[in-house]
């Protein structure tokens, strides 16, 4: 809605003007009139449509033609008077006013025009007949209101029109030559229809319809007016009420209904709760909510977004395969101005064996448009009507800003969902290879993948401790001069070189000195390609001694050359590692299961460090004599300290297996 209205005056001088603005101000007919009126200014509270309104007169007899060039331009709309008693005030209307008017505004963006007859209390007849030919003939033109300041009749009714023509403009709505609605109109309502048609049957019933009129008008219908709004189409449409229910094309004449008996106020309430200007455009207050997300913090989707998107792809999926067939996806995307997905995000996301995007694939795309665009994130969900359907005040309550990532190494604990792994290694390493192996394809079918639709990025859930994360591959272009801060902000390096290769891990350790020795984000090397014949590495030291000095994992032997889909072990032990940075995990076999691996983590893990570390403070500090180790009660309270130390460890060893 606009914050504010300014209604010009124009017309013939004696035609009235100024006596019409001084009637609605002092509710009289003033008995001494001014060449013209001062600009006034209504507030908000008085007018019916609760927007302040401005109204200006105009006067030829002390104002230039420059200064009404001026006027018009700043008007919202503009109000020709002319006295319906004075015939050539009224050939003016065509001839002069209209024509000045069209030749000053913009040609994209014209002012709505309104017709006044003033001074009917001094005829019998109306100018009606004279009038409607003009009306017809110029589209700028929303009304004609006949009226009379002497009588003070359709005096507020004349500015009432005059706000709503600015307000709720027929124009982008209505064509009057064809009387049908415009193509821009049947557009939006086309996708306010989809949107509230919650089960995508192509039918309103009357729990959405409640619901769509609750979110409109804040109350629902109640059964009996909902029963008379469908038997109005049934009436009118053949094919406009099916199965009890409201169709497109009921739905669709129901507005046109409303504009052509000038109700356009309802049409425009339904348009602007679903987020669209006076041009018919999604608003951009609507579709990019403000959001701040401070420096080393990520963006991820809530648990009420993920329920909505679940609703979506329920929606659409409609033989409830769990997977999205090119044509659900197109229609999943109809209320989207663009295809928002390009053919590389099946490279990106989990899909079944014909190619199509899975459930886990459907949310996993969207947590990495949320994770690396929030933006644009907001703006597909904008089109989806999250705000709208999911009762929320805009698109940003559906994103968790995670706080800063300084503060999770800090307290030594995360609740973040989706981590990041930035995988660096020289062309033909087989960092490709890596990723798509992450989405569970095999050598064989890499081979098919088209280079055009390639991906740069793979996501996935993990299984961190019981506990499903997301986690988030990106290929890294191999140029050690032009690595961006985007490259290298991540939760874990993954450096990839091809054990076939005698120069493919030089440039692991140039990357790792380089940039990640001396930071604190955890790396993990991979030795790509285990199944051709493993060659020496033309490196001063061997990838395993590497890792000694550097304090690293030793090399995590990987193929995607496999039968079946490649294991998933590497990627768990690699959430594992981004989620607790800290541990400093020294799992030798990368299952994360067994009891070696289990053992090692807790033996490793700092809590248990930190532990041991102040029994053994305490133990030095304390001065235990000769007598203290003679007497008996000494060694019954080492040898109950000792019982209680090895129940709570076979405790603490018993709950990891249980959470595995």
């Amino acid at each position: 809605m606009r914050k504010d209205v300014r209604i010009l005056l124009v017309g013939e001088p004696k035609v009235g003007k100024t006596s019409l603005i001084m009637s609605l101000v002092s509710e009289e007919f003033p008995t001494v009139v001014p060449y013209r009126a001062e600009e006034i200014t209504i507030p908000a509270d008085v007018t019916p449509e609760r927007v302040p309104t401005h109204i200006v007169d105009y006067s030829e007899a002390e104002q230039t033609d420059e200064q009404l060039f001026q006027e018009i331009t700043k008007a919202n709309v503009i109000c020709i008077v002319y006295s319906v008693n004075n015939k050539t005030s009224i050939e003016k209307v065509t001839s002069y006013w209209i024509p000045l008017i069209l030749d000053n505004t913009d040609k994209d963006s014209r002012v709505p025009l309104i017709l006044v007859g003033n001074k009917s209390d001094l005829v019998e007849h109306s100018s009606m007949e004279t009038i409607l030919p003009v009306m017809n003939q110029y589209s700028e033109i929303e009304t004609c209101v006949e009226c009379s300041a002497k009588n003070l009749k359709n005096i507020s009714e004349l500015f009432y029109y005059a706000q709503k023509a600015v307000l709720h403009p027929t124009g982008p709505l209505y064509c009057p030559d064809k009387k049908d609605m415009r193509p821009l109109c049947v557009k939006a309502l086309t996708r306010i229809f989809k949107v509230s048609d919650m089960d995508n049957d192509g039918i309103l019933n009357d729990n959405e319809l409640n619901f769509f009129q609750k979110t409109c008008f804040n109350m629902p219908l109640e059964p009996q007016a909902l029963e008379d709004v469908k038997n109005v189409v049934r009436k009118n449409l053949s094919d406009g009420v099916c199965d009890n229910g409201l169709t497109l094309k009921g739905f669709l004449f129901l507005h046109t209904l409303f504009i052509q008996r000038g109700r356009h106020e309802t049409t425009w309430t339904v348009l602007r709760r679903f987020g669209y200007d006076d041009d018919l455009e999604l608003n951009q207050d609507y579709l990019f909510a403000p959001l701040k997300v401070p420096p080393d913090c990520t963006t991820e989707l809530n648990h009420t977004a993920y329920l909505f998107l679940q609703s979506v792809f329920d929606k659409h999926d409609k033989d409830r395969d769990c997977a999205l067939l090119p044509e659900e996806l197109r229609d999943l995307f109809d209320v989207f101005p663009y295809t928002p997905w390009g053919p590389d995000v099946n490279n990106t996301v989990c899909t079944n064996e014909q190619g199509w995007i899975t459930y886990q694939g459907y949310l996993s795309q969207w947590t990495l448009t949320t994770y690396l665009d929030v933006q644009r994130c907001l703006e597909y969900l904008g089109y989806l009507g999250y705000s709208i359907i999911a009762e929320q005040e805009s698109q940003a309550a559906a994103i968790t800003v995670t706080r800063d990532k300084k503060i999770d190494l800090q307290k030594k604990q995360t609740q973040r969902g989706v981590f990041r792994c930035n995988v660096f290694g020289d062309a033909g390493s087989g960092k490709s290879g890596f990723l798509q192996a992450f989405l569970g394809r095999n050598l064989m079918h890499q081979q098919m993948i088209k280079e055009e639709h390639k991906s740069y990025y793979a996501i996935s859930t993990t299984f961190v401790y019981g506990q499903e994360k997301y986690l988030l591959l990106h290929e890294v272009f191999p140029d050690l001069d032009y690595l961006s801060d985007a490259d290298l902000a991540c939760d874990i390096i993954c450096l990839v070189y091809d054990v076939s290769n005698p120069y493919s891990f030089e440039y692991c350790a140039k990357v790792f000195k380089q940039y990640f020795m001396d930071c604190k984000i955890p790396c993990m090397m991979i030795a790509a390609k285990s199944d051709l014949p493993e060659t020496k590495q033309f490196y001063g030291c061997s990838p395993l001694e590497f890792c000694r000095r550097h304090k690293m994992p030793p090399p995590q032997s990987f193929t995607c050359n496999t039968a079946g889909a490649p294991g998933r072990d590497i990627y768990t032990k690699l959430s594992t590692m981004a989620m607790y940075p800290h541990a400093r995990l020294r799992c030798m076999c990368t299952c994360n299961r067994c009891t070696f691996c289990l053992c090692q983590n807790l033996l490793n893990s700092e809590l248990l460090q930190t532990v041991r570390a102040k029994l053994h403070a305490v133990v030095l500090r304390r001065h235990v004599s000769q007598a203290d180790l003679k007497s008996s009660a000494f060694w019954l309270r080492a040898s109950v300290g000792a019982s209680v130390c090895a129940l709570l460890g076979f405790a603490m060893y018993r709950v990891l297996l249980k959470t595995r």
